[in-house]
């Protein structure tokens, strides 16, 4: 590996920002993510909701770990060489390999298509490890930890995937021990040889823009939301008034994770770990409140097969636990103010909506709105000139 060595980049560099082929690589994510939330909106409405949503939290996962483990990666040794670009592009034809795969998924089919993608991605990972372990000899036992420790994971989801049918009762289990397994791999490869030089506003920025892109799932409802047919012809004025205030909600989920506070105040493994792999839950829940709205306009519609009842459950679960887990993550690590218990007392009102109205969006929105209110307080922001 000496042609193709990765060296570390300094943990305090200024102006660390994404760079383009980190764009290009979330481009590819989203892909995926839209392929996910597509799935997990047709079972909704097809009134298979117990069997959709831990479908969709597996592929999410699947798409997600591989954008996390990139991006932290990129953080430490992204040094913009030709070994870099090429595993780069290698990593995001998998992304495209898991997106056309993730349709077997909710249909119980062998993810053949989705594993091979999945394999791809993580074995580029692997070899950016064993790269990094040799152009860093410092942190070299930890890139070697990563390096292998995934490889080994890689033969696991291949024997569970080969030899286990969807349909068989033992199926979902392994699959949680496979994940289980991928988390414990960056935890005790920095735990036990020490920690890489990711950038902490670098990783702050990256979260944030995935974020971004997960919020976008929302907007591809709301556009739905608004036309009657593929001729482009204006929808009626309800349809009309859920897109509003799916709008609202959709900016409001965006104005509650962008505030002033930093999102991760340290670099201690135990919180950045935490943080981190918390994040898992927020994006999840980003795209499936998009899937949500989908599913209310369906309803809407008349073309699902579910009540308005579990079409508002479709979207204040996942906001609602959008907003809880912001608070776990970064609120309750904030300064003390009594402003940060808005978040929580929001979160449980808009999951208790629908049990008072059924078509809840409406109030969804005043009351996810009314949180960024208070949240923010909007006090006067100076602009650099």
């Amino acid at each position: 590996m000496n042609y193709f060595h990765l060296a570390p980049r300094h943990k305090d560099e200024p102006h660390r920002a994404a760079t383009t082929l980190e764009l290009m690589f979330d481009l590819a994510s989203v892909i995926a993510i839209a392929a996910a939330a597509i799935g997990l909106h047709h079972g909704i409405a097809q009134g298979h909701a117990l069997e959709a949503i831990p479908q969709f939290l597996f592929a999410f996962f699947a798409i997600w770990w591989s954008w996390m483990n990139y991006t932290w990666f990129a953080s430490a040794y992204d040094n913009g060489s030709p070994g870099f670009l090429v595993l780069s592009m290698v990593a995001m034809f998998g992304a495209l390999m898991v997106a056309a795969g993730i349709p077997a998924i909710f249909s119980h089919n062998p993810i053949i298509l989705c594993l091979a993608g999945y394999v791809v991605m993580r074995v580029a990972m692997a070899l950016f490890w064993f790269a990094a372990a040799a152009g860093d000899p410092e942190r070299r036992k930890t890139a070697l930890g990563y390096g292998v420790g995934i490889l080994v994971m890689q033969c696991y989801w291949i024997a569970t995937v080969l030899m286990l049918a969807p349909q068989a009762g033992m199926y979902a289990p392994f699959l949680v021990i496979g994940i289980i397994g991928e988390l414990a791999v960056p935890a005790l490869s920095e735990y036990f040889y020490g920690d890489t030089t990711w950038h902490r506003h670098h990783i702050i920025e990256r979260y944030g823009l995935l974020n971004i892109i997960v919020l976008g799932e929302c907007f591809l409802a709301i556009v739905a939301m608004l036309v009657l047919d593929e001729q482009g012809s204006p929808a009626s004025w309800h349809s009309i008034l859920f897109a509003v205030t799916a709008a609202v909600i959709t900016f409001s989920m965006w104005g509650l994770y962008f505030t002033d506070e930093e999102h991760l105040r340290d670099d201690a493994l135990r919180r950045a770990l935490f943080w981190g792999y918390g994040h898992f839950i927020i994006f999840a829940a980003g795209a499936a409140a998009g899937a949500g709205f989908a599913v209310v306009h369906e309803v809407a519609s008349g073309h699902a097969q579910i009540g308005a009842f579990t079409a508002s459950l479709s979207v204040a679960i996942p906001v609602a636990i959008y907003m809880l887990m912001m608070w776990i993550v970064r609120d309750r690590f904030t300064p003390a103010h009594w402003r940060k218990l808005a978040i929580p007392v929001g979160a449980v009102a808009v999951a208790l909506v629908p049990l008072v109205v059924s078509e809840a969006l409406p109030a969804i929105a005043a009351i996810i709105l009314v949180t960024v209110i208070v949240r923010r307080g909007f006090k006067e922001r100076r602009i650099p000139a």
